[in-house]
């Protein structure tokens, strides 16, 4: 067998690995996507001067994203598992690099506000769109690394962005980082049109990777997941669960951080005196961000490598959920710790702990529902974290408002793990697959992806 390697727990794997390269290209889709949504965080010290922002007026900016993106996640999710997932990102990629470059040409709040919906509407497509071309491409045993190693796009695009944004910014201006990043977008959609196709279609792909891909069998034909439908089902409200609790620790670092280092660690955005580069922002968010790109992939690989020792998919994907809750526990501390370095190690490893507790109920999608609802169910727990997200965003902009404090804020950030842990372990504790319904001749019949 020429195109075949070893058998591993009875399959056989096949040389071909191009849907890893479908891998790759959707890692660089997440990255430009959070280049074009975390790019006004860090250029936050710098605008707010200029436009004489309030933390309430910066909040407002930074909830109306999270209105629009919680909104686009509840279409955009059916919409995707309608349409298919090469139309329907190429669209949503389109659409939201011209939102992006659209920031360089607001002249005041209200311009801001408008830019901020128009990309949180386009940007909402990504998440599910790429979750779901991971349950189109990947088996269950190499689905939570498929999603951890995508996942780690954001964690690049963050880690990028104070790279891009702040040497743009410096030479040019801030409205150049925009513009800048938002034409990177066309490239990205160039590649996405250039290479991306369904396994069965693709002329790279041999027949011995397309049985790999498939060895969990085809999809029960049906209609795609309607809401009514879904908001019944407990596997559902995991995921609405899990990402309500644990988002809005992400969108509070990912809008906050310059901001929290600044005002708890006083830390600049540019070097000042004999301070040096090192002391200053940038570096601390590119430290954060390569944390979080291991615990994305780490998180991924753990719960991958534990399926493929004999490990239940229940088992696996829990133990890794358990672990990640644990070290989010100490960012407690953070908003307390007398040196920078410390809070930003923990804030790292917090991120980290995020990342890999998001790659794995991501992959849970896709172990619970065939690939016909993932999308739904994805968008569906998107909204709610978008929701968790206005909320931090409400409450952190009036906590600092009035009591200048982060303590309150990054208290909530170390425990909404382990709450969420707690929940998801509540309402799927042996991960049932959900009840799907089929062709009208079949009836309804339980389907696993």
């Amino acid at each position: 067998m020429s195109n075949e390697a070893k058998s591993v727990s009875g399959f056989i794997k096949p040389l071909g690995r191009y849907r890893w390269g479908i891998c790759a290209l959707l890692f660089f889709v997440i990255t430009i996507n959070y280049i074009d949504r975390q790019i006004i965080g860090v250029l936050k010290p710098v605008i707010e001067v200029e436009m004489g922002w309030s933390e309430v007026d910066y909040g407002n900016i930074v909830t109306a994203f999270q209105a629009s993106y919680g909104i686009g996640l509840l279409v955009v999710g059916r919409w995707l598992d309608l349409v298919g997932t090469r139309k329907g990102m190429a669209i949503a990629i389109f659409l939201w690099s011209l939102a992006a470059a659209s920031h360089a040409f607001a002249k005041g709040i209200l311009g801001f506000v408008l830019a901020r919906i128009a990309l949180g509407l386009a940007e909402s497509a990504a998440y599910p769109g790429a979750v779901k071309s991971v349950a189109e491409w990947f088996p269950k045993r190499e689905r939570a690394l498929g999603v951890g190693i995508l996942n780690a796009g954001a964690n690049v695009g963050v880690l990028l962005t104070p790279i891009i944004a702040i040497g743009i910014a410096g030479a040019y201006g801030w409205r150049a980082a925009f513009l800048v990043t938002g034409l990177l977008g066309f490239v990205v959609l160039w590649g996405w049109l250039r290479f991306f196709r369904q396994p069965v279609d693709h002329v790279e792909v041999t027949d011995e990777e397309r049985a790999w891909i498939g060895q969990d069998g085809e999809d029960a034909a049906g209609p795609p997941l309607g809401w009514k439908d879904a908001i019944r089902q407990r596997q559902a409200w995991f995921f609405i669960c899990g990402k309500f609790f644990t988002d809005p620790v992400w969108y509070l670092f990912l809008f906050w951080l310059p901001d929290f280092l600044a005002k708890t660690q006083g830390m600049e955005l540019f070097p000042k005196g004999d301070s040096g580069i090192l002391a200053t922002i940038g570096p601390a968010l590119i430290v954060v961000y390569l944390l979080a790109d291991i615990g994305s992939i780490a998180g991924g690989w753990l719960s991958s490598h534990l399926v493929n020792r004999g490990w239940s998919v229940n088992r696996a994907r829990k133990t890794t959920l358990f672990v990640a809750a644990l070290f989010a526990l100490p960012l407690v501390t953070v908003a307390s710790v007398p040196e920078p370095w410390m809070a930003v190690l923990l804030i790292g490893l917090g991120t980290a702990a995020h990342q890999a507790f998001s790659s794995n109920i991501f992959t849970m999608i896709a172990d619970m529902y065939p690939r016909r609802a993932v999308a739904t169910i994805a968008g569906m727990g998107g909204a709610a974290g978008a929701i968790g997200g206005i909320l931090i965003a409400q409450a952190t902009g009036w906590t600092l408002e009035l009591t200048g404090s982060y303590v309150p804020i990054v208290i909530y950030a170390g425990l909404g793990y382990l709450i969420a842990f707690a929940v998801i372990q509540m309402l799927v504790p042996r991960m049932t697959p959900a009840t799907m319904q089929l062709d009208p001749v079949a009836g309804p019949e339980t389907a696993a992806a």
